[in-house]
C-alpha cells in the first residue's frame, strides 16, 4: 500500500518542479531575469515561496532548469541504450554529445538569455554536476561495480570534463569588464565536449576491461 502513495508523491513533486522551472523560464523571457522575483515564479506556478525554496535555491537555478530539464536522466538513458559491444568511453562520449547538442537544447532566445548574464552562465555551468548521480548508476551497472566506488570516480570526472567544455564554449571573448556581459558561444560544442572527454577514455575503458569481482572492488 505504501508504494502507490510514494509513487503519487514523487509524481506530484516532479509536476511541481516542472511547473516552477517552466514558469521561471517563461517569466525571464517575457520580463528579463532581473525583473523576475522568486515570489513571481511561485505565484505563476501556483505554489508558495516556501514550496519554491524546497526545489530551487535561486531564481537563476530555476530559470536554467527550464532550459536543461531532464538532461541528467537522458544522458544516463542514452549510455544505457548503447549496445554492450560499444566501448564504455564511446558510449559515454556519444551520449554526452548527443544530449548536449540536441537541436532543441539551445533555443537561440534562451541561449542568449543565459550567455548575456553572468549569474545565469554560472548556474548553467553548475548543471553539469547534475549528470553525476544518474551516470554513476548506469556506469556501475555496466561495470558490475556494486560498491559504485569506481563508477562514482568516473562519473565525477565526466561531469567535470563537461563543465570545462561548457565553460570554454560560453566564456567571455575578452577579459575586459565591458565585454563580460556579452558572450557569443564560440567553437564547436561537439568538438569541445569530445576534446574534454578524450583524456578520460583510457580510464573508462580500463575499468570496463577489469575482471569483475565480488563486491565490485
Amino acid at each position: 500500500m505504501t508504494t502507490p502513495r510514494h509513487g503519487l508523491r514523487e509524481r506530484k513533486k516532479q509536476a511541481t518542479r516542472k511547473a516552477l522551472r517552466d514558469a521561471a523560464l517563461r517569466l525571464a523571457l517575457e520580463r528579463g531575469p532581473g525583473n523576475v522575483r522568486v515570489d513571481d515564479i511561485a505565484a505563476a506556478a501556483g505554489v508558495s515561496p516556501r514550496t519554491y525554496n524546497n526545489y530551487f535555491s535561486s531564481r537563476e537555478q530555476a530559470i536554467v532548469a527550464g532550459v536543461t530539464a531532464e538532461r541528467e536522466a537522458r544522458v544516463a538513458a542514452a549510455v544505457a541504450a548503447r549496445p554492450a559491444a560499444v566501448r564504455l568511453s564511446d558510449a559515454v562520449t556519444e551520449a554526452i554529445v548527443e544530449q548536449y547538442t540536441d537541436p532543441g537544447s539551445h533555443d537561440p532566445g534562451t541561449l542568449l538569455l543565459i550567455t548575456t548574464r553572468p549569474a545565469l552562465r554560472d548556474a548553467f555551468l553548475g548543471t553539469a554536476a547534475g549528470i553525476e548521480h544518474s551516470l554513476t548508476a548506469v556506469i556501475a551497472e555496466r561495470l558490475g561495480d556494486t560498491s559504485q566506488h569506481t563508477a562514482r570516480v568516473l562519473s565525477a570526472s565526466v561531469a567535470a570534463a563537461v563543465r570545462i567544455a561548457l565553460q570554454q564554449w560560453v566564456r567571455p571573448a575578452t577579459a575586459s569588464p565591458a565585454a563580460s556581459e556579452l558572450v557569443i558561444p564560440s567553437g564547436s560544442l561537439p568538438d569541445l565536449l569530445r576534446s574534454a572527454l578524450a583524456p578520460l577514455a583510457p580510464a573508462l575503458d580500463a575499468a570496463e576491461r577489469r575482471p569483475r569481482r565480488p563486491g565490485g572492488c
